[in-house]
């Protein structure tokens, strides 16, 4: 009876659980789905990561070629975050060219990593004016099950600190290029940005870490980035305004989801290194 229900009117049947001030899946309203992290699981990359947040599973693989620095920035490297959300992650997908989210989800992870400033492209600069690193990093979709801007910034951050990168030296004469693979150096990582996204349900309900029917039902969506307690940015892609009490409550989550990801990661790092 409650399945059909939940198909013949999924909105009240939703509006049921928030009056208890729970969820279907028996979360509280701020609550995060349990986040799993495997930390440097794709042994022919330079670094990756799989995040698992609920049943929506991504994974991170940081790929890294030499090339030419632009003209006016000869010692800038490049970093080339893409997303993937391929039809095996969810029937919502097709085969063919990236769709309109997964464009969006790509534009997200590079506005992160220049925002936030986590990464000094100088530091990816082998021979200034000649030669710098491009990072290519390549965010696959397994599963989607909902809020996956949050389970992309995890896996690309917790990815990035597992980076290291072959030293490279360039003969002047003849100007070839050699790596060493037995010579590695981590690629610095300056903070930790953590993204968490909330959905406005009815025009007034906040609620973090939506699944997939969650966000269907949504009549509004915000993602809020900070480093620490600090404020990086707000993603708010139209829908439900909210409130400046309803923005200060988002930041407050948005800073102890920072702490629980930062340790996260940081523990699975340091269970890796010994």
């Amino acid at each position: 009876m409650a399945e059909q229900f939940k198909m013949a009117q999924p909105k009240e049947y939703f509006k049921k659980f928030l009056e208890n001030d729970i969820r279907p899946d028996n979360r509280e309203l701020g609550e995060f789905r349990p986040t799993v992290l495997n930390i440097g699981c794709v042994s022919t990359a330079e670094g990756s990561a799989l995040v698992k947040l609920g049943n929506t599973t991504v994974m991170c693989g940081v790929k890294a070629e030499v090339a030419q620095p632009d003209a006016d920035k000869p010692k800038d490297g490049f970093l080339v975050p893409n997303v993937e959300l391929s039809a095996l992650c969810s029937p919502s997908f097709r085969p063919g060219p990236p769709g309109e989210q997964a464009q969006v989800l790509s534009q997200n992870m590079a506005d992160l990593l220049q925002t936030s400033k986590c990464i000094n492209l100088e530091d990816l600069c082998i021979c200034p004016g000649k030669l710098v690193w491009v990072l290519h990093i390549d965010l696959v979709c397994l599963d989607y099950d909902g809020n996956v801007m949050d389970a992309c910034t995890l896996a690309l951050i917790s990815a990035l600190k597992n980076t290291s990168l072959p030293a490279v030296t360039v003969d002047e004469d003849t100007g070839d290029i050699k790596t060493d693979p037995t010579s590695l150096s981590n690629l610095p990582v300056s903070c930790c940005p953590v993204s968490t996204s909330f959905i406005i349900f009815d025009h007034n309900v906040l609620l973090v870490d939506p699944t997939n029917e969650e966000e269907r039902l949504a009549t509004g969506a915000v993602t809020v980035v900070v480093e620490g307690e600090n404020l990086v940015s707000i993603y708010k892609p139209g829908g439900s305004a909210l409130t400046d009490d309803q923005i200060e409550t988002c930041i407050d989550r948005a800073v102890e989801r920072s702490r629980e990801a930062s340790k996260l990661i940081k523990e699975t790092l340091y269970s890796i290194d010994r």
